[in-house]
């Protein structure tokens, strides 16, 4: 019985953390691409890249979250950067979609660089026919689940800043959930306010040159629509000129998780994959998270490890 009550509750956690994700970046690799929290970096580093994403959340559960996500951001010029993206968000019979534009202009002096972006985001999330075979929801159909199974349309805008100084320290703040307008209704419910949600994150690389070692510690505060506070402490490390890389992390917030990072960096070819394990008794009865990045960065010929 104990075991039942357990997986229920991380079954009803799931389904609220990836209802109230319709406007906010899933994946855990947002330290190694900024890209994925903050529009500001589309073309921050003069580098054109193309990333793919692949998350697997709290596997052994039949029909977990699975996030895909695959997009692209680079500079036009000295000044403006742009980036376009689409990821697909499965749990179950809910399918969420994102199709994302981002725009960003960046400036430098001397040992500052600074950017400043805006991201649109078109959303549709709809719910599979197959959930009025319930017996529960066959009798008395809900409104609010055939609204679902219809479809809904949602289009939302954030705000972001990004900078860096002397190439070592970064720091960007984001505010997501700017709008949430759903597309189609004339009224769109009582506004939360601009910038009440937010997303810190700041870091610095230290250059240990005697040992070719770079070393990368990191922090991000991440407060979003419908879900509690959480804090993110990240260690990264890079080895043998940027081509051996490893991380460590721990999260606080919706039961808080660790989670451990590998990856290489080989010319224009970058690939990450992590691992992560909640710190909740759920635990024991799934087999952890898997995410894996794979992207290709063009750099007019430089090549180095930076967030892309």
């Amino acid at each position: 019985m104990k075991k039942i009550i357990l997986l229920i509750a991380a079954f009803v956690c799931i389904l609220q953390a990836a209802w109230s994700q319709e406007q906010a970046a899933v994946f855990s690799h947002y330290h190694i691409s900024p890209i994925l929290i903050s529009p500001a970096v589309a073309g921050f580093y003069e580098n054109h890249q193309i990333q793919m994403n692949i998350r697997s959340q709290w596997t052994g559960f039949t029909d977990a979250p699975q996030s895909y996500g695959i997009g692209y951001n680079g500079p036009i010029g000295k000044t403006l950067g742009i980036g376009v993206g689409v990821m697909s968000e499965n749990l179950g019979n809910m399918t969420n979609t994102r199709f994302q534009l981002n725009y960003a202009f960046r400036y430098e002096l001397k040992n500052v660089k600074f950017a400043a972006g805006f991201s649109t985001e078109f959303i549709t999330k709809r719910l599979a026919g197959s959930v009025l075979d319930n017996p529960l929801l066959s009798t008395v159909p809900d409104e609010t689940i055939m609204d679902a199974i219809d479809g809904n349309k949602i289009f939302d805008a954030s705000l972001g800043f990004w900078g860096t100084f002397k190439k070592n320290t970064f720091i960007g703040i984001t505010f997501p959930n700017l709008v949430v307008t759903k597309i189609g209704e004339i009224e769109t419910g009582k506004s939360e306010g601009a910038f009440k949600y937010s997303i810190l994150h700041v870091g610095h690389e230290f250059d240990i040159e005697p040992y070719n070692f770079k070393l990368r510690p990191s922090l991000m505060v991440r407060k979003l629509k419908d879900t509690p506070l959480q804090v993110d402490f990240n260690m990264l490390g890079s080895f043998i000129n940027d081509k051996l890389i490893a991380g460590v992390s721990v999260r606080t917030g919706l039961g808080g998780a660790t989670g451990i990072l590998l990856g290489t960096n080989i010319d224009v070819f970058r690939l990450y994959y992590s691992y992560d394990l909640t710190f909740q008794k759920v635990q024991q009865y799934n087999g952890g998270t898997h995410e894996i990045t794979i992207a290709f960065s063009f750099a007019n010929g430089k090549k180095r490890f930076d967030r892309g």
